[in-house]
């Protein structure tokens, strides 16, 4: 373990577009999903180990210096083209009449450039949030108040040549579909890409489509805060075939077929209601919240911004725990949410939407979980020039009963942070069913 691990920031600048913002897009508004999320940013690791197999004579420094510079100046170039295309995300947001809207005036985007005195194997031996939070370039339960921008980028040099990049998002302008899309195309820009190649992006439109409601009329609690608190982090890894052997066991004449997401969160939501079960010496009904790309579902698959919603697996009592009987609830609650929005929404179907959600995960009396699904974004098909990524992450959330679900490099797999109380974890951690489908933080080399 890389226990004296120390970053050391040797570089900040602020990236702007490489083409003034037109006019007529000086001004983004926010559709009524970003003004319902929080003001917080999401975080992405992408690490990329040093592949290269060409004999270096010389100077050792002198060549990681040059690498580093070399390496730089594709990430700050092929950003600042990016920014072009995402020009909001070189924003700033501002309020008007109580609307947030962003405005697109080329601000920039902020990029610091760390040297690591350690190689990379050293993080991905044994990775864990004391490590991987050093690599990001703001936490996420910073503002945009207090950082200054949507957009930071922290591009992490180790020293042998290997590179984790750290992206952190507002959320109120991304969630992880217009996250993936974006980090994809920057890359492809640092490969010279022509952008004809890159899909449809479409800002602004979500406003029009979905627009933001008036909070003062109709306030929200929380405004899609999360529950912040003391949490347990952990990750376990879910490769295919032990996803293969659980699919099997939770498939079921009511859901013959289950999806590897469906398995994997039920199996965990299980685990997570037994060991609350042990801890309290009751049963809790419980509730498993799963957030949904909701674009296909609204025939609007191309949308910028945010367009996510939760899926509610209906309450579960001690006689549906049983892996078959949680995939069935997990599967019973995205039909009909596909049935209750799949003829178009208003904003304010929306806005009710989210109303429903914050009173139900206001309940004392359940136990609420929310299973967040990253699979399928394509983060691990961003080559820079230097290949594609070797490990792909997302640093842990303080937030309480979140379990967030990511691709493994094979695309086969599934990588699972769980966000749990300490008591509930030190027994998950240790449950015998779970680690009979899931490695508990498993080396990544």
């Amino acid at each position: 373990m890389c226990s004296e691990m120390r970053v050391e920031v040797i570089g900040k600048e602020t990236i702007t577009p490489s083409s003034p913002t037109p006019h007529h897009l000086t001004t983004s508004n926010l559709s009524v999903f970003d003004q319902l999320l929080p003001d917080m940013y999401v975080p992405l690791l992408l690490f990329y180990p040093n592949n290269s197999t060409t004999n270096h004579k010389g100077n050792t420094v002198d060549h990681h210096y040059s690498l580093i510079t070399e390496r730089s100046k594709l990430l700050k170039t092929s950003l600042s083209e990016a920014l072009s295309c995402f020009y909001p995300f070189a924003g700033r947001i501002f309020s008007h009449n109580n609307i947030l809207s962003i405005c697109c005036n080329d601000h920039g985007a902020a990029f610091i450039q760390t040297r690591v005195n350690c190689p990379i194997s050293k993080v991905l031996e044994k990775p864990h949030d004391g490590i991987v939070n050093q690599l990001l370039p703001n936490g996420i339960e910073s503002t945009f108040e207090s950082t200054g921008y949507l957009l930071l980028v922290q591009a992490n040099f180790f020293e042998c040549g290997g590179l984790a990049i750290g992206v952190s998002i507002s959320h109120k302008i991304a969630d992880a579909f217009t996250l993936g899309t974006f980090i994809c195309s920057w890359a492809a820009m640092s490969l010279g890409t022509d952008v004809v190649a890159f899909p449809t992006i479409e800002f602004g439109v979500a406003a029009s489509v979905y627009p933001p409601q008036d909070l003062f009329i109709k306030p929200l609690q929380t405004s899609g805060e999360y529950v912040y608190g003391h949490c347990v982090k952990r990750r376990f890894v879910f490769d295919a075939s032990n996803i293969l052997r659980l699919k099997s066991k939770a498939a079921s004449a009511t859901v013959p077929n289950p999806t590897h997401v469906e398995v994997v969160s039920a199996l965990i939501w299980k685990c997570a209601m037994d060991a609350s079960r042990s801890n309290l010496g009751f049963t809790m009904p419980a509730m498993l919240f799963l957030t949904a790309n909701m674009r296909k579902v609204l025939g609007h698959p191309t949308l910028m911004g945010n367009l996510l919603g939760y899926v509610s697996a209906a309450k579960a009592q001690e006689s549906d725990a049983t892996l078959q009987s949680l995939v069935a609830i997990i599967r019973e609650g995205i039909e009909k949410f596909k049935v209750k929005y799949g003829n178009g929404v208003s904003g304010d179907d929306i806005y009710q939407h989210f109303k429903e959600h914050e009173d139900l995960m206001g309940k004392n009396d359940i136990d609420n979980y929310t299973c967040t699904n990253w699979c399928r974004f394509g983060f691990y098909e961003a080559n820079f020039g230097w290949g594609k990524p070797s490990w792909v992450t997302i640093p842990g959330f303080p937030i309480k009963n979140l379990f967030l679900l990511i691709d493994t490099k094979d695309g086969e797999g599934i990588e699972a942070f769980l966000s749990l109380k300490e008591d509930d974890m030190a027994i998950i951690e240790t449950n015998k069913e779970l680690l009979a489908y899931g490695s508990l933080n498993p080396i990544v080399i």
